[in-house]
């Protein structure tokens, strides 16, 4: 559990000075901007409606002269009017989960996936993973870009590979004993169900198996809930971001633990303010945009992926000079507004966190009753927390409620209910029930 520097996948690249960094990344986004201003009509075309040729990117901070990207753009042009690469030169497509829309087909060359892999096997370096490691991935296998992004980079870096995909909780459970797996791929919500039913077979994750590295992603988690899965299963929840338009799983955490190293020869990284689009300083939260700096198939420049984080460039203490990426502490298009207050799910998970009694699971419920807003959490309390004693249990959820109303500035009630209750799921966490919709 400990904090020693681990050694570099790529020495070179990985530490290379920040000079030299920036001017590979213009050099990369100058070939970028030409390459889809000759061979994309849809980007030339909005490059034209600004008054911009390539020859206007003298220098970095020139990229907020770029139009946006955004989700809306890549399903008008569904499935591949954005792909450059001709057709005989892709060979794999994934697929986003279409849940709020048509589905996003991204596809790759094999430089795209070489790319990929390469990524995500620096940053399993940088957590002191190798060869000596049995590495089992949870997240989906299939259109998903989970399951195979962590399977292909886990073997370049020689690890052994369980392509445990999702689902099967008990014989996942049973493999993690049996194998010695030292690292679990999966979403953080997944690991803590995966404790649970561990300790409903009778077995610690903690105490009876070798597990100590999870690699945690693909939906908003807090500091809270780090340390609960630290001082609860043993396992050192490391923090991994990516998405199906980017590539998947591309970046983590090193074994520091702050914040996510964003490997600046695949990426461009801006954080905007949320309503002026006006570019932010280090350190400054906002709204993240992305430049995918090297894909050939399916290029991305100035995409607005909806997270909200904040940068900061300054050399980490493993030695690695490249950008890194603070926790995302919420996304633009899951944030709820209720009575006029912006709030996120992972703001409420790190109020509830707070509370001793509090169990893994949460649910926020919205409703509009007389045109005003009303919001409902149900919460899970753990086993021991939970009495017959109304009085006792009244305590509680005053308690809980006072924590949420001075964290969100706005109030909420809170029902308790018993462990086990609320949905569990394998895949993203939905956390989110808002009635004002239907």
């Amino acid at each position: 559990m400990g904090k020693e520097t681990s050694p570099c996948w790529n020495p070179k690249i990985e530490m290379m000075p920040k000079k030299d960094l920036e001017s590979l990344q213009l050099k990369l986004l100058r070939s970028l901007v030409s390459r889809v201003y000759d061979s994309s009509s849809y980007y030339r075309q909005r490059m034209e409606a600004s008054n911009l040729t390539p020859d206007d990117i003298h220098g970095l901070k020139d990229i907020i002269k770029l139009p946006f990207m955004t989700k809306k753009d890549l399903r008008d042009n569904y499935p591949d009017k954005f792909f450059l690469a001709p057709k005989r030169d892709i060979v794999r497509y994934h697929a986003s989960s279409g849940t709020t829309g048509k589905a996003t087909i991204v596809g790759y060359t094999r430089n795209d996936i070489d790319a990929w892999t390469e990524s995500l096997a620096r940053s399993l370096t940088s957590i002191g993973l190798g060869a000596d490691d049995v590495i089992q991935v949870s997240n989906t296998y299939g259109l998903f870009t989970g399951g195979l992004g962590f399977h292909y980079a886990a073997e370049r870096i020689g690890a052994a590979v369980i392509p445990a995909s999702t689902g099967n909780t008990q014989r996942q459970i049973e493999l993690i004993k049996d194998l010695g797996v030292t690292a679990l791929a999966a979403t953080p919500s997944y690991l803590m169900y995966l404790g649970e039913i561990a300790e409903k077979m009778g077995i610690s994750i903690k105490n009876d198996t070798v597990l100590r590295t999870g690699l945690l992603g693909a939906e908003p988690w807090s500091e809270g809930m780090r340390d609960r899965i630290q001082n609860w299963l043993g396992v050192k929840g490391i923090n991994c971001f990516g998405a199906s338009e980017l590539a998947g799983p591309l970046w983590s955490e090193c074994s520091y633990q702050k914040g996510i190293h964003i490997w600046g020869d695949f990426a461009y990284f801006e954080v905007l303010d949320t309503k002026t689009h006006e570019p932010l300083g280090l350190g400054e939260k906002g709204e993240l945009v992305i430049t995918m700096l090297q894909k050939e198939a399916f290029p991305l420049i100035r995409y607005r992926i909806g997270d909200i984080t904040s940068m900061d460039d300054e050399k980490c203490e493993c030695g690695r000079t490249h950008p890194r990426m603070a926790r995302i502490t919420g996304r633009v298009d899951d944030m709820l507004i209720v009575r006029g207050i912006n709030i996120f799910p992972s703001q409420v998970e790190y109020s509830l966190l707070t509370n001793p009694e509090v169990g893994n699971e949460f649910q926020i419920i919205v409703e509009r009753k007389s045109a005003l807003d009303s919001m409902m959490v149900k919460v899970e309390l753990k086993p021991e927390a939970f009495t017959d004693s109304i009085a006792e249990l009244n305590k509680v959820r005053e308690r809980i409620e006072h924590k949420l109303r001075s964290t969100l500035n706005v109030s909420a009630c809170v029902e308790l209910v018993q462990p086990g209750t609320l949905p569990r799921f394998e895949g993203k966490a939905k956390r989110v029930v808002d009635n004002r919709k239907l």
